[in-house]
Order: C-alpha cells, then sequence, then structure tokens
C-alpha cells in the first residue's frame, strides 16, 4: 500500500473515490498541512498500490486502512471520505471506531443500495463492470463529465483526467461491487461529530442523498460547496477547505 503523509497536528484522513487515488486531495494536502498531520492513500487496486485478490470487500479495505495508519503513527483521526471513500469511511468506523475521531462524508451513499432507487444500483454496477475493459481515454471519456458540475474550472478538469486515465481495472471493478452495499444500518450507529460536504451541482449523488444521511446520523451537519460537482474538493477546494478547518478545529482533542 503506498500513501502520502504532511503537516503536523491533528491527524486528518482522506480517502478518494473508486476511479481516483491520492493525487485527487493535492489542494487539501497543500493547503490543510498547516494545521492537520494529512495522510492520503492509494487504495489497494488504485494508484500506486498492488490490486487485491479477489473477492475483496469493504471489511479487507476498512481493515488494510487499520493497519496503514497504525504503520503511519496515526491512532485517532478524523477520517474523510469522498464518494467510494465515504462508504468505505462508514464501514472503516463500524470496525474502527476507536480510531475516529470525526467523520467528514463528503458526496457520497448509504452505498448505492442504501441511496439510490432500484433499478439504478444494478445498472451503475453492471455498467462499471464493463466499462473497466475501456480503453483508458474512452473510460475517462465517459466517467469524467458526472464529476464536475456544467462550468468547471478546466485545470480541474485537466488535473482530475490525468489522475483517471491511471485507473485499475481490476480495483476499478472490486471497487464498484463494494459501492454497490447498503451501510443505512450503520448510520445510525454513528457517534462522533459528523459533517456532511455535498456539491451543490453534484450529478453522481444527489442532494437527496445528502438530506438521507442528515436525518440518519444524529447531530450531524450538512454543509453544500457552492459551484461544484461530484469532486468538490477539486473544483472549489477553497470553500472546501474552509469547512474542513473550521469543523476539524472546532472539535475538542482526545
Amino acid at each position: 500500500m503506498a500513501y502520502q503523509q504532511v503537516g503536523e497536528g491533528p491527524g486528518l484522513v482522506l480517502l478518494h473515490g473508486f476511479s481516483h487515488d491520492s493525487r485527487v486531495w493535492r489542494p487539501q494536502m497543500e493547503n490543510l498541512k498547516e494545521d492537520f498531520t494529512v495522510f492520503a492513500w492509494d487504495a489497494p487496486g488504485a494508484g500506486r498500490s498492488s490490486d487485491p485478490p479477489s473477492p475483496f470487500a469493504l471489511a479487507d479495505w476498512a481493515d488494510c486502512l487499520a493497519a496503514c495508519l497504525r504503520t503511519a503513527g496515526l491512532e485517532r483521526a478524523h477520517i474523510l471520505g469522498l464518494s467510494w471513500g465515504g462508504i468505505l469511511a462508514q464501514e472503516f468506523y463500524r470496525r474502527h471506531s476507536s480510531v475516529v475521531e470525526s467523520l467528514i462524508l463528503a458526496g457520497t451513499y448509504a452505498g448505492w443500495k442504501g441511496s439510490l432507487p432500484d433499478p439504478l444500483p444494478q445498472e451503475r454496477l453492471a455498467a462499471c463492470l464493463r466499462d473497466a475493459s475501456l480503453p483508458r481515454d474512452d473510460f475517462v471519456a465517459k466517467y469524467l463529465p458526472s464529476m464536475f458540475s456544467r462550468s468547471p474550472n478546466p485545470q480541474a478538469v485537466e488535473e482530475l483526467a490525468g489522475i483517471m486515465r491511471g485507473f485499475h481495472p481490476t480495483g476499478f471493478r472490486l471497487m464498484a461491487r463494494a459501492s454497490a452495499v447498503d451501510t443505512r444500518s450503520i448510520l445510525p450507529t454513528i457517534t462522533v461529530p459528523t459533517l456532511l460536504l455535498w456539491g451543490e451541482s453534484d450529478g453522481r449523488s444527489p442532494i437527496a442523498v445528502a438530506h438521507q444521511l442528515h436525518q440518519a446520523i444524529t447531530g450531524a451537519r450538512l454543509a453544500v460547496i457552492p459551484r461544484a460537482g461530484h469532486v468538490s474538493n477539486l473544483e472549489n477546494a477553497d470553500a472546501f477547505n474552509k469547512e474542513i478547518r473550521d469543523f476539524c478545529l472546532a472539535i475538542p482533542r482526545t
């Protein structure tokens, strides 16, 4: 497993989406290192990490993450997950809650089956399994537009395109299968401070999903990032970073 770690202060763990890797967190690693020890991994099956064996489920990624955090010396941290990373963050809380200082769930789901109406979860999974075999440029052309609002920053679009060209077909298939789950039973058990971050123009995880999680997690706060779609951390990094900084630094350290 590969990871990046920068800065000093409270731990902040960044979990990327299923066609991305740790590079998607560049704006956060550059800006938030002033206040946090920022950790961003390449999940098994992404970036510089090896592909995991099949089958490989959310629990396996959660346990791998726990081992990786121990190696990095992070005993407790704020856990931030974007999209697939947010589904993983929920499972990580279920299995390793003692590590979790707070949860930040960004543009995510209670699993596709827990948040999207039938037959959309099945159709989305079937498309992902099929599209993992596409040539890289065709893959990017299909999935990149849904990551942004209608008027994105061209630099952000090109940056994410470069990241997505490095996707792992095997990892993408496994992460898609792991996304097609239902994590609604986890949500009422969450007792740590929780922030929900949603791009106002998120087309992959509509704002209705944010309201679903908001109602299910006691005390959760919802913040909407203006001028941003699914990857709000890239499209409006300044607003995203401010929400993270304000939320995390207001929590007394334990």
